[in-house]
């Protein structure tokens, strides 16, 4: 949830509480009217307060601690790129550069980091604080600051810190941005100054949003309530081996080396293998009861602030690199396009960062996306390599049942203490709050103390015989890969600077936390993959998919897979790699589980199908034929399930009618398309039927109501025999999706047309469905209504694009201040193209809605034989200030699926620089 503006929420304001909201909105009201009706004297006191935190792009400054003069020039759609002759003066550059455009947002970054977001917005994010300063994410980072990262990384977190604190230097919130204006009505918050812990801390942030499968861990768990063992199988199906193809396909463990070897004839073998297995002691279900105590956990977790995804929930990326045999120069391309929830401003920064001259006193030239608040550069190319990112999706967390006795928790029939510590949550505007973080001997914060209901865990509990006794309940812990210390910021600069495939591998090396699925190319023409990450190992019986019991030690992490078995491919014979969150490695060639929940690989697929088409017609591949790779929105799901739906005889001829547009459809989801529109409406109209009913309420949409069977049933019964039960889940996070493991679900069935999940019960309007034709003409019907009510009658004016819209939101107050700032603050709505599970990854949740939910965050293709050749977008814009002209500049043209000149070199840079501002001395 969003953080809130107001210093009281939930308290009734007294009467200065009343004044100042009378103030905040007579402000409102005079900086609207002067914005937009240039009243004389509001228009210069409101237009002089936003124009007050641009920043100075021209001219010179002066900046305490530089070494030497540092040039920023910035193109037409401000992007920066810095040229300094030192390391420090480089970074140091960067963090004025950044604060000058986006630190209201690394503000609240930090805040959000270190669970501090009630000092700036009140008594409604206490909540949230409380969660976060259990899981403790800034303790971490400043552990990780003060005993594990290299002195040149710390050297580089303080140059840039220094940056930061001379641009906040002399400046009031009014003079930093629009939202600490709006702020200083209600609260007297005043920014601080910035702490290389804080650009650390930012990671876990990043880690905490690509976790891997915590939420299919907790989804399953909840299914117990109403579905079975089989058929909770049924909707999660094992990974498409044959069909999909994984990332790696020309290497395998070797068992006598203990290490994955590429063009190894070797077999798997041997290792410490967790096997597929049941989780939660030895039971091929959760407990009964465990899924109302979950649900609460998820609706903690569900109400964290999303730093960089959707909480976990659909989180994907593509990229994909060509050797240089396919493609029109004769080097590498590479793309890239990580898919995550749409924020205003953009999560990431484009910027350069180059030394006038490289040397050991100046090491880098380099270029691509970062972070805001964060130094170097995370995503891009320097002048010998490019790199991409995708999640990898492995599974880097568990959660814990534990058994709390007295003052400790029970471990192999041993009662050990709990490690302790206090925090105090500081309110604007309110009292402080003290809570106690409790911890296991293995630095597992209890979630559940975060819930007076989670508490509650395993009261009503039925685990096997040898569970100790439930007393007053379970409680939960999570054990997760990040809540140790690591080295990935010292990962950062390691590939900012690599020149090579070995100092590639060695960067990625430090990269523990979030494993991500890293590509690569060269300028020498080699092209690479390596998956990085500290990967838990678990005991056999144990695979992470489901909550384990706490008091066992079985159960505990044995260890970490080694560095030298994790598997990558350098110039693979194919030509190509492709990542997209499928599965890395066939399992037959690897011991160790690395998740049992992989994206299914249908984008995957489809761009290697893309890259095959092109390069076995004796095609060679360009700059914009990856661009347009990148674009393609063929819906795999539909050249499934539409043959079928043609097939089936419709009474009805407003029905009828609209099952016609899907004759000759081409299964692309263009905007303006009205069969897409009908087909995605239908596609959610057969989950909702065939899957969604039959749900239980913690994975169903909040506020959607359904008469369902008090038994355990695979879904509603007769009207005569049920309850009316509601779901609980936000909209964006309900179940089904309508994601690829949803594919493969109904991949497996659609040939089995009296399937049990094909059967839906009568209502008021409807017969029962008892077979799979029967529910797809329900769902062509109820679709064809739906899509009357939302889009008209007239199927002429319907389009895909009126449906799948995006709203780009500023992620604090725009998101819940009043109505007048969001409009001041928020931009939209923008008619997308795309869809579920396409390569063109606007994705959406079929069980809530068709509005876009995540977005291809940033788009780039990069040309290793002309780096100025290469193309890149970002999904708003460079600037963070709700009235510059960078704010969302980038939008249009990145909704169009165009891309932007990105300039390298020195002589690009200076012919595309429109402003430059020169950092003295």
């Amino acid at each position: 949830m969003p953080p809130n503006t107001t210093a009281s929420s939930g308290q009734k304001p007294g009467k200065s509480g009343r004044k100042k909201g009378r103030k905040a909105r007579l402000f409102l009201i005079v900086l609207v009217l002067a914005l937009f009706g240039g009243v004389a004297y509001g228009g210069y006191w409101g237009v002089s307060t936003v124009r007050a935190s641009f920043p100075q792009t021209k001219g010179s400054l002066t900046l305490d601690g530089l070494s030497g003069p540092v040039d920023v020039k910035r193109d037409g759609n401000g992007i920066p790129q810095i040229y300094a002759s030192s390391d420090e003066d480089l970074f140091m550059a960067q963090g004025y550069v950044q604060a000058q455009d986006r630190f209201y947002e690394m503000d609240v970054r930090r805040h959000m980091t270190s669970g501090r977001l009630s000092e700036m917005f009140g008594s409604g994010q206490v909540k949230n604080d409380e969660f976060l300063r259990t899981m403790g994410w800034d303790r971490v980072a400043k552990e990780e600051y003060d005993t594990k990262l290299s002195a040149s990384t710390k050297k580089y977190l303080q140059a840039y810190a220094k940056g930061v604190n001379a641009y906040l230097k002399g400046k009031d919130g009014k003079d930093i941005s629009l939202e600490y204006a709006a702020l200083g009505f209600t609260n007297d918050y005043k920014p601080q100054e910035w702490t290389p812990v804080d650009s650390v801390a930012w990671l876990k942030a990043m880690a905490w949003d690509l976790r891997g499968n915590m939420q299919e861990e907790i989804d399953r768990s909840l299914m117990t309530s109403r579905l079975g063992p089989k058929q909770i199988a049924d909707l999660y199906p094992e990974y498409p081996y044959s069909r999909n193809k994984t990332i790696t396909q020309e290497g395998q463990y070797d068992s006598v080396t203990g290490s994955y070897v590429q063009g190894s004839s070797t077999t798997a073998g041997s290792g410490t293998q967790s096997t597929s297995g049941t989780g939660l002691a030895g039971n091929a279900t959760a407990p009964n009861g465990l899924q109302s105590q979950l649900s609460k956990l998820y609706n903690v977790l569900d109400n964290v602030p999303t730093a960089v995804g959707v909480n976990g929930n659909g989180i994907g990326s593509n990229s994909w690199v060509v050797a240089g045999k396919y493609t029109i120069t004769g080097k590498p391309l590479l793309a890239n396009d990580p898919h995550l929830s749409a924020s205003l401003p953009s999560v990431w920064y484009q910027m350069g960062l180059h030394c006038t001259s490289v040397s050991s006193k100046c090491q880098y030239d380099v270029s691509g996306y970062t972070f805001a608040g964060m130094p170097g550069v995370v995503i891009g190319h320097n002048q010998d390599i490019a790199w991409g990112m995708t999640n990898s999706g492995v599974d880097v967390t568990d959660l814990y049942l534990e058994k709390i006795t007295g003052e400790g928790y029970e471990y192999d029939g041993k009662v050990l203490p709990f490690t302790t510590r206090k925090e105090t949550i500081k309110v604007a505007g309110g009292a402080s709050k003290t809570i106690v973080v409790r911890e296991t001997k293995d630095g597992m914060p209890l979630l559940s103390d975060r819930d007076d209901e989670l508490v509650k865990v395993g009261k009503k509990a039925t685990v096997d015989s040898g569970a100790p006794d439930r007393g007053d309940g379970y409680a939960i812990a999570l054990r997760w890969t990040a809540l140790d210390p690591g080295n990935s910021m010292d990962a950062v600069f390691q590939l900012d600077k690599a020149s090579n495939w070995s100092e590639f591998r060695t960067a990625a090396a430090s990269f523990d936390v979030p494993s991500q699925n890293l590509i690569y190319a060269d300028t020498n023409n080699h092209i690479g993959y390596q998956l990085p990450g500290k990967i838990p190992t678990r005991s056999k019986g144990d695979d992470g998919s489901l909550p384990s019991p706490g008091w066992d030690s079985k159960y505990r992490w044995t260890g970490y897979i080694k560095q030298s078995a994790l598997p990558y491919e350098y110039d693979p014979k194919r030509g190509y790699i492709v990542t997209a969150n499928q599965a890395v490695v066939d399992k037959d060639k690897y011991p160790y589980t690395l998740t049992t929940d992989w994206g299914y690989g249908t984008r995957s697929q489809r761009i290697s199908d893309l890259i095959e088409a092109k390069v076995k017609g004796g095609g060679k591949i360009s700059t914009d034929d990856m661009r347009q790779m990148q674009l393609d929105d063929s819906s795999e799901i539909a050249k499934l399930i539409v043959p079928k739906l043609l097939k089936i005889d419709v009474a009805d001829k407003n029905v009828r009618d609209a099952q016609k547009l899907l004759e000759g459809w081409d299964y692309t989801q263009d905007a303006d398309s009205a069969a897409a529109a009908y087909f995605n409406a239908t596609w959610r109209n057969i989950l909702k039927l065939a899957f969604g009913n039959k749900l239980p309420k913690e994975l169903r949409v909040k506020g959607q109501c359904l008469n369902v069977a008090p038994v355990d049933t695979t879904g509603p019964a007769d009207e005569n025999q049920t309850v009316r039960e509601c779901g609980q889940r936000e909209a964006d996070q309900a179940q089904p999706d309508g994601g690829d493991r949803w594919f493969e679900v109904v991949r497996k069935i659609i040939d089995d047309p009296n399937n049990d999940w094909w059967k839906a019960p009568k209502t008021r309007l409807d017969k029962a469905a008892d077979n799979r034709d029967e529910l797809f003409a329900r769902a062509m019907k109820d679709a064809r209504w739906e899509l009357t009510a939302k889009l008209g009658k007239d199927m002429d004016t319907w389009s895909w694009g009126r449906l799948h819209r995006l709203f780009l939101k500023n992620q604090t107050l725009g998101t819940e201040g009043p109505g007048v700032l969001q409009y001041m603050l928020n931009r939209g709505p923008w008619k997308l193209s795309g869809g579920e599970a396409t390569v063109n990854a606007t994705g959406w949740n079929a069980a809530g809605g068709y509005g876009v939910v995540w977005v291809p965050s940033m788009r780039m293709v990069v040309n290793l034989d002309d780096f100025d050749k290469s193309k890149w977008i970002n999904l708003s814009g460079a600037s963070g200030h709700a009235y510059s002209a960078h704010y969302t500049d980038q939008t249009d043209k990145w909704a169009k699926g165009e891309l932007l000149p990105w300039s390298f070199s020195d002589k690009a840079v200076d012919k595309s620089t429109s402003d430059t501002l020169v950092l003295k001395p």
